[in-house]
């Protein structure tokens, strides 16, 4: 298996508009440290699934037939808002699995074209997609929200975002398995309070303690995170990844 990341930011990407902060100059200056909408592909023998389509050049980066499907973690803006224009696509249909949620994400389920929104994920449900096997894991979100556990030749990749910490069900589920990577929304720098909607690195780290993963990946990083992240560099272990755009991990 292997998953590479198409975007790595929160809901503001970095740079930031406007914003002079530390992190955005570094990435005006140096697109290794631009971060996109948040959204990742996982390939695995003739399997391409998108994870989440919030980058608005879907069209460019994916020809038509070279994706087997989408798996949306979830349908706010920034995970959702590249489906706007590829829906209107001809002669082809696109699979669109996802939590239950009847609101969507502006009119996609009314209007929908070419994607297929017919299937939607149950908690704990498992598909096999070709020689993977995917389970939904549910999250802590403002909207109905899944992680994915991708799984081939006992393997196991965890794909978590966006959640504030992690259900006790689902934290029970993650430690029947042995993770060589888990990839976790860390959307604040250490804060003193609980955050609302997403995790700070606090929590971040404390998931990747529970689950005793191999392999801890930070994503969905604001420019807030970058800056901390630069002024704290010793914070990191080697066993802990600041993912970014265009990187790839594999098992």
């Amino acid at each position: 298996m292997r998953l590479r990341f198409l975007g790595t930011g929160d809901s503001a990407q970095v740079p930031v508009y406007n914003c002079e902060c530390s992190a955005c100059v570094r990435a005006t200056h140096d697109s290794s440290w631009r971060r996109r909408p948040c959204s990742a592909v996982i390939e695995c023998g003739d399997q391409r699934w998108l994870i989440d389509s919030g980058r608005m050049d879907l069209t460019e980066l994916f020809p038509p037939g070279s994706l087997n499907g989408i798996l949306q973690t979830h349908y706010h803006a920034d995970h959702a808002q590249g489906l706007l224009h590829l829906r209107w696509g001809v002669n082809c249909k696109i699979p669109v699995y996802g939590p239950e949620d009847p609101q969507g994400f502006a009119d996609l389920f009314k209007h929908s074209g070419i994607l297929d929104f017919s299937q939607h994920w149950k908690a704990f449900e498992q598909r096999k997609l070709g020689d993977m096997l995917v389970t939904a894991i549910p999250l802590q979100h403002s909207r109905p929200c899944l992680g994915y556990v991708f799984s081939h030749q006992g393997k196991h990749i965890a794909y978590l975002t966006d959640t504030v910490g992690l259900p006790p069900d689902s934290l029970a589920y993650l430690q029947t398995l042995t993770l060589e990577y888990c990839i976790v929304d860390c959307s604040h720098p250490p804060q003193d309070t609980a955050p609302r909607n997403h995790n700070d690195l606090n929590m971040a780290l404390e998931i990747g303690k529970q689950l005793r993963v191999k392999h801890l990946v930070l994503t969905h990083i604001s420019h807030k995170v970058d800056v901390w992240l630069m002024e704290n560099p010793e914070t990191l272990s080697d066993s802990i990844l600041l993912a970014k755009d265009n990187g790839m991990i594999a098992v």
